[in-house]
C-alpha cells in the first residue's frame, strides 16, 4: 500500500515537535486511533480537524494536507 505524501507530512510534523499519536489526539480532542488512521491513509479527516491538526503543530493545511503531485 503506498501512503499518500500528506500523511507522510503528518507523521514527519507530529515527531518533530516530539509528539506521540497519543498527545496529539489529545490535544485535537480525537483518539489516538483517528491519527493514526489518518497517519495511514485510511480516514480523511474534517477540515475543522486538519485545522485543529496544523495549529497543533504549528503547520498551515499546505503544509501538510497539500498533494504535491497535484
Amino acid at each position: 500500500m503506498v501512503i499518500p505524501a500528506q500523511n507522510i507530512k503528518l507523521k514527519l510534523a507530529r515527531t518533530a515537535k516530539q509528539l506521540s499519536q497519543q498527545q496529539l489526539a489529545e490535544r485535537v480532542e480525537v483518539t489516538r486511533q483517528t491519527i493514526s488512521l489518518i497517519e495511514q491513509g485510511k480516514y480523511n479527516p474534517s477540515l475543522k480537524l486538519c485545522i485543529s491538526i496544523c495549529k497543533a503543530l504549528d503547520k498551515t493545511l499546505d503544509d501538510i494536507f497539500w498533494d504535491d503531485s497535484l
